[in-house]
């Protein structure tokens, strides 16, 4: 009975979504705030919350709680956020004179909102958002640069619950229709089928190739993961299969693992999808969908040239083969059987630049295409049911919840960084704190995004460092798409970082490796998200933004010296290399990384010498591991 009513919540929330950003209501002439159906969703949100404990495991049913004070949490939650709902246009008219009930349902609202966040994410949100609020009220009072406007508590209170630059705001509307709509494409899609063909895609495409299960994760992971949002769900949904296959071939289990998570991470990354995020940061930044997605290509190139090199010669390394040709399908059996898996894709492209569709709308026609490949086609023995449709709702809602209460703690964050000024005081501060240096800015900023991510969905990450980090970097100059970028790349790196690396956690668990040595490899395998955000910074060559000559020279150098920095992280490069090689590889690699921008004109002599260097090595490397000449044979 328990189970049935967290379901149905779970589905409602869902629907009422789907139903939102497919414009319906507006068809029907139906009229109401986006605020009224916010508070609907949080509502729904917050009993979920509450009557859920933890995430289900795949194949498991969802845990619920019998206790009554959740049941009267959960109840207090949906009957406020209903209330909201229904009296809300009351209540702004109200606001300004501060009523009892605005009052006692907005107050209550921030107690169960950050009750609710210390359930899904832990401890470090909560304070983050009562650190902030503490000194919203209190900040009138400090002198000098951090001193803010007074705002009294009660109006405070009222402001953040009600206003549209507060809980009710841009933050919980994006996620509550484009975070949900691409939740639910993803949920839709594993149904259909869609995992078990980009398993087999890979498989064919990769399996052949030496350390051929590493590709394979890594191809099948991208896949998947720019797709699903949800890079644990991604790991567990991919991972029970590449991680085996990994294992099984040779690779140690850590190293299994650590694919397994950086490939998932990455997947956030990849375009045209980049786990709804790039839809997230068109919104905020005010730009063309196409503008984030052609900016991401060449940091996502390198992200994966530096995992495909370090899988490749990790494998040369312990000389691990291929997989057995019995364990490979043929590549013309899986695009006959799966090919159709194509089509949402062409749908949510066609939607977007061809219909000029809202992200939320693409992502519902890639649903419908996924929906219906699924009843007629499916993937070999897999057919959806009708029930499937209900069933992909529910696990929608229970995976989307803690996503929508750090959206809410972001609507906190920002309504008092707006309603008290803090916002501009904030990144005085921390722009100052730089000293004029932007490394220096760059590094306070990245350390933040890394301990701010930890333990946090990488859209919810993303959303809460807009907030606190992105304007402090384009108060200082840089290009606002490569600060979002950039504040994107190192909290998405938090899911691997020590010592709360969740992602790579959950991967160890499948691989039985431990968990902070897998996460110490993760971090080798995707350096490059620590390094290149830097780089496109100071040089927006990389972000595909300037002089064609340098943008060229700048992508080709840096795929080059990615290539030469993973073989020195690996110690191979036709065969083993000593330590001194290894730091000649690497010192070239740093070299050729280096793009325009950043040297100026010096730059280019900078990658030519490295490129020489590395010319020199890699036939040095060459000619000692080339086998013998057998010698000839005497003639007759």
């Amino acid at each position: 009975m328990i189970r049935r009513v967290v379901g149905l919540l779970a589905g409602l929330l869902t629907v009422f979504t789907v139903i939102q950003a497919s414009g319906l209501p507006a068809r029907f002439g139906l009229s109401y705030y986006t605020e009224q159906f916010l508070a609907l969703v949080l509502g729904l949100s917050l009993a979920l919350v509450f009557l859920m404990k933890g995430k289900a495991e795949k194949g498991e049913a969802q845990k619920v709680s019998g206790r009554g004070i959740d049941w009267l949490l959960a109840a207090l939650g949906l009957g406020l956020s209903l209330y909201i709902a229904f009296a809300y246009p009351s209540l702004v008219g109200r606001a300004m004179s501060l009523p009892a009930d605005a009052l006692i349902v907005g107050g209550l609202m921030f107690l169960l909102i950050l009750e609710g966040l210390r359930r899904t994410v832990g401890w470090t949100l909560v304070i983050v958002v009562l650190v902030i609020t503490g000194y919203g009220m209190i900040g009138h009072l400090v002198p000098g640069a951090l001193q803010t406007r007074e705002v009294a508590p009660p109006r405070l209170a009222v402001y953040l619950a009600f206003d549209p630059n507060g809980l009710l705001g841009l933050t919980l509307n994006v996620a509550a229709t484009v975070v949900v709509a691409f939740v639910f494409f993803g949920q839709l899609l594993l149904r259909s089928g869609g995992a078990e063909f980009f398993n087999d895609f890979a498989i064919a495409t990769m399996g052949k190739q030496r350390g051929g299960a590493a590709k394979i994760s890594i191809v099948a992971s991208g896949l998947f993961g720019s797709i699903s949002g949800v890079v644990v769900s991604n790991i567990v949904a991919t991972g029970v299969v590449t991680i085996r296959l990994m294992v099984q071939s040779g690779f140690k289990r850590t190293t299994a693992a650590a694919v397994e998570a950086v490939a998932s991470t990455g997947g956030q990354i990849a375009p045209p999808v980049m786990g709804a995020v790039a839809f997230l940061m068109a919104d905020i930044l005010q730009m063309p969908y196409s503008e984030i997605v052609v900016a991401a290509i060449v940091p996502a190139l390198l992200y994966y040239v530096a995992l495909f090199a370090q899988a490749d010669l990790q494998a040369a390394k312990q000389k691990i083969t291929p997989l057995d040709t019995s364990e490979i399908p043929p590549l013309r059996n899986v695009m006959r059987a799966g090919w159709v898996f194509l089509l949402p894709f062409a749908a949510i492209v066609s939607a977007l630049f061809f219909f000029n569709q809202r992200a939320e709308t693409a992502a519902l026609w890639g649903g419908a295409m996924a929906l219906l490949i699924g009843l007629t086609t499916g993937y070999g023995a897999i057919r959806m049911k009708l029930s499937d449709l209900w069933q992909a709702a529910v696990e929608t809602g229970h995976s989307i919840t803690d996503i929508i209460m750090i959206s809410a703690a972001a609507g906190f964050i920002i309504g008092v960084l707006n309603v008290t000024g803090l916002g501009f005081a904030a990144t005085f501060a921390l722009v100052g704190l730089g000293k004029g240096s932007l490394l220096t800015l760059l590094l306070i900023s990245a350390v933040v995004c890394l301990v701010l991510g930890m333990g946090m969905p990488t859209v919810g990450v993303y959303l809460l460092l807009a907030v606190l980090i992105a304007p402090s970097l384009v108060q200082s100059g840089v290009e606002p798409i490569a600060a979002h970028l950039f504040i994107f790349y190192l909290g998405m790196m938090s899911m691997v970082t020590p010592p709360i690396g969740i992602g790579a956690f959950f991967a160890a668990a499948i691989a039985k490796a431990p968990p902070m040595a897998t996460a110490w490899e993760a971090m080798r395998f995707g350096w490059t998200a620590y390094i290149v955000p830097f780089l496109f910074v100071f040089s927006p060559a990389l972000l595909l933004i300037g002089d064609p000559f340098h943008i060229v020279t700048a992508v080709v150098t840096a795929v080059i010296g990615v290539y030469a920095i993973s073989a020195a992280f690996v110690g191979w490069l036709h065969g083993p290399t000593g330590m001194m090689r290894r730091v000649l590889i690497g010192l070239a690699g740093l070299a050729l990384l280096l793009p325009p921008g950043i040297g100026g004109e010096a730059t280019l002599w900078i990658n030519g010498a490295g490129f020489v260097a590395l010319a020199i090595l890699w036939r040095l490397g060459r000619a000692e591991h080339l086998p013998d000449t057998p010698p000839a044979q005497p003639g007759h």
